[in-house]
């Protein structure tokens, strides 16, 4: 078991408790979902409750965390403690160092001094557990975000630890990987395996979670069971996100009519994996439409075709009537904004300011200080302009890459999964604000797995499978 006693953590260079006299226990066999905004501490929590605060960070410490009675401060370092917990981050890449899917598992069994035997029985299990047996031999780097998660989660669950904690293991998922997700946690705690799950996706993990813990400003502001919780609307609302309405509003007004994305024959492939498989698309100027699809079946692929970063084995992609294979990264990036699945791949500056400034640049704006706070304080981090970028939460940080594109208003902005890491509140903010922009002209195309927020906030839903366009219709009020 985890017990955390009166934990308080500040991170360096800051003043704000990240976690304030926090204390939770989590007994054998029980599995606790936490969940709450962003920024509310729940990565923190995990940290402590690993270890990882105490072994690898400094900042300002207090309280009491012990691992089956052991204070964590009596273990020699993690690779000790890795022994009894298995952590899954919230950025599954991070973890990933090997060339395959197969050698990523087999470097965490090969760590327990299993026989040669045993080694290849398990191995099998656990990819046949995590429905990853077709892609054993493919390059972690060059999977989806999904598809990432779980070699991250594989790679844990053959480490054998009794205890799990897992910081928002379906964020990049479908549905259907979702479930897929679910029901292998739901067996391991039939195993009796101890988990701690930091997730937004209630509707999931109802049925899984004894205890539902929601965090606020580094402190529990509720904690029990699913339907205890839940009695509070304030708290119903941070768990349960609810879109209704968000497409209402006045029609948007584009700032020149005709297409702003043109789509013709489109092919891409990664080395020998076929991604796109001629797919031809329009996207008219002031259109709000969402792209769904599983993990896996060329969404990422198609978007990054739009800004340059990808440029087409065949056939042709036209931005504002503009091929895409006569412009420079740069020269498209004036006109079309790409906030990526994970915002981590934008970040680079010393501080949250210094981030949005940086594309501003080169843009000749009169007044770039008042549009850097604009931008901030549309996505509600206008606070945290002096802080560290990889300080803040999943959830700022992502919604800092938006405040960086919409900074620079490009007349098309793509969003890849804008609402990972993000509580209702947070999501419906989010969601507002693109329906903001289109209606101020802008062309905004949203990758989602959330079918709500594609049917509640999109004018247009194309679903995707396998590198094609199986389906693209008019979303129903």
């Amino acid at each position: 078991m985890i017990e955390l006693a009166d934990v308080s953590y500040t991170y360096p260079r800051t003043v704000q408790e990240a976690l304030s006299h926090l204390s939770l226990e989590l007994a054998p066999g029980r599995c606790i979902m936490v969940t709450g905004p962003s920024g509310a501490g729940k990565t923190t929590l995990c940290l402590a409750a690993c270890g990882i605060l105490f072994h690898e960070y400094g900042g300002k410490k207090a309280g009491i965390v012990t691992i089956n009675g052991r204070d964590v401060s009596a273990y020699t370092g993690l690779s000790e403690i890795a022994k009894d917990i298995g952590i899954v981050f919230d950025d599954p890449e991070a973890q990933m160092i090997f060339t395959t899917v197969e050698e990523e598992i087999l470097s965490a069994l090969e760590y327990r001094g299993l026989s040669p035997e045993e080694i290849e029985k398990r191995l099998a299990s656990i990819l046949d557990l995590t429905y990853l047996s077709a892609l054993k031999d493919r390059s972690p780097h060059h999977l989806s975000g999904g598809q990432k998660q779980r070699v991250a989660l594989a790679a844990t669950l053959a480490l054998g630890n009794d205890i799990v904690i897992l910081d928002e293991p379906t964020s990049e998922l479908d549905e259907h990987a979702t479930r897929r997700i679910v029901s292998i946690l739901a067996n391991l705690k039939k195993q009796g395996k101890t988990l701690l799950i930091v997730e937004h996706k209630y509707a999931h993990f109802r049925e899984l979670a004894d205890t539902i813990v929601v965090m606020e400003h580094g402190r529990i502001s509720a904690i029990g069971t699913p339907e205890e919780v839940l009695r509070d609307e304030r708290i119903q609302r941070i768990v349960i996100p609810d879109f209704t309405g968000i497409r209402d509003g006045p029609a948007p007004v584009p700032k020149e009519a005709g297409p702003a994305i043109t789509v013709t024959n489109l092919s891409y492939s990664y080395e020998e994996v076929c991604a796109l498989n001629s797919v031809s698309l329009t996207v008219n100027r002031g259109e709000f439409v969402a792209i769904v699809g599983e993990n896996g079946s060329g969404k990422t692929t198609l978007v990054k075709q739009f800004n340059g970063l990808l440029t087409p084995t065949s056939g042709d992609v036209e931005i504002l009537a503009k091929n895409t294979k006569n412009c420079t990264i740069a020269q498209l990036a004036k006109d079309v904004g790409l906030v990526f699945q994970n915002p981590d791949h934008m970040f680079f500056a010393d501080t949250v300011h210094d981030e949005v400034a940086f594309g501003l640049a080169n843009l000749g704006i009169a007044d770039p200080e008042k549009v850097i706070d604009a931008a901030l304080g549309e996505v509600g981090l206008l606070a945290t302009k002096n802080l560290y970028p990889r300080w803040l939460s999943r959830g700022e940080r992502q919604r800092l890459a938006i405040a960086c594109v919409v900074a620079m208003q490009p007349e098309v902005i793509v969003l890849d999964e804008p609402t990972t890491g993000l509580d209702g509140d947070e999501a419906r903010l989010v969601m507002a604000t693109l329906k903001k922009l289109q209606q101020q002209g802008h062309t905004v195309i949203v990758i989602t797995h959330n079918r709500e927020i594609a049917e509640r906030c999109a004018d247009r839903i194309i679903a995707m499978d396998q590198g094609r366009i199986v389906s693209d219709v008019r979303a129903v009020n």
